[in-house]
């Protein structure tokens, strides 16, 4: 009879052929997946060094003997200075000499890892013989490799806003391009800029995920996204390109600082977060169109 049930020398079966109680959206939990890859040790020793970085800076500036040489009255010279003059200076600064490798690198690792291991691993194909419906394993899998890169990048700024409070004190935000900033404001933009800073990394985070569905090799798919975000990162350096430069990936990567002038500039976030999330919708639909037709063999 149609819609009836069947039974198997395996038990009873819908009329679908699915084992009965079998629900796709049950498979492979987020909760499970996130404690997975916990107990990794690249996840610990990743968000373990965005912990121990700001401590690290903070215990270089304790060896400064303030009168030298090297930096002499450079930019660089002038944010260390600045960094030094309160909780919030020092945040920003983390944030500043983070963003444009260590973080690209760290987003790159949960993301580019994340399906690529399984492969070599070799249980990437037990898992959807599970079965794992293939869109939801990709869908979990990049829920908690972007829940782990925002961990990273709240880790290193609420630990170096920690540090650096009880090392500096809490005093107005300052920086080369605004007028000083009350406390309070100056958090509310330092909170402006991570967040300007998690939408452009999305960027890195979909081109890893995109490399790590192609290649059963996990350091290539991490290599080739920090080492194509590089590449991007030089080619708009080269003023020759002119109006090309706009569709650079990069591009707007460092229009956060605009969130901390006086007034702030807006115009360039607009332009980058449009952009960012563009190129990684783009990636993560590759990589979905990618996975569901490929043959898993490993």
């Amino acid at each position: 009879m149609a819609g009836s049930s069947v039974e198997t020398p395996m038990g009873v079966t819908d009329p679908a052929g699915a084992a009965r109680g079998y629900r796709p959206s049950a498979t492979m939990p987020f909760g499970a997946e996130f404690r997975r890859q916990a107990s990794r040790r690249r996840t610990q020793l990743a968000l373990g060094f965005m912990v121990l970085l700001p401590l690290i800076i903070l215990i270089a500036f304790q060896f400064n003997s303030g009168g030298d040489d090297d930096n002499g009255n450079n930019e660089f010279a002038s944010l260390v200075d600045l960094a030094t003059s309160g909780g919030l200076n020092f945040t920003l600064f983390a944030i500043f000499v983070s963003a444009s490798f260590l973080l690209v690198v760290v987003v790159a690792l949960f993301c580019g890892d994340t399906v690529a291991s399984e492969a070599s691993w070799g249980s990437l194909r037990y898992l959807l013989a599970i079965p794992v419906p293939r869109a939801r394993l990709l869908t979990v899998k990049l829920v908690v490799a972007l829940a782990y890169s925002g961990l990273a990048l709240v880790l290193l700024a609420g630990t170096a806003l920690a540090a650096g409070t009880l090392r500096y004190g809490w005093s107005p935000l300052r920086s080369t391009v605004a007028a000083e900033l009350e406390p309070t404001e100056g958090l509310l933009r330092l909170l402006a800029v991570l967040g300007y800073l998690a939408v452009v990394l999305l960027v890195v985070a979909g081109l890893a995920f995109l490399l790590s569905v192609t290649t059963d090799a996990a350091l290539g798919a991490v290599g080739g996204a920090v080492l194509l975000w590089i590449l991007s990162s030089i080619l708009d350096q080269i003023t020759a390109l002119g109006a090309l430069r706009d569709f650079l990936p990069t591009h707007f990567s460092t229009a956060w600082l605009g969130l901390l002038s006086t007034p702030v500039q807006t115009d360039d976030v607009v332009r980058g977060c449009i952009s960012a999330i563009s190129y990684a919708t783009l990636f993560w639909g590759l990589a979905f169109w990618r996975f569901t037709r490929k043959d898993v063999t490993s």
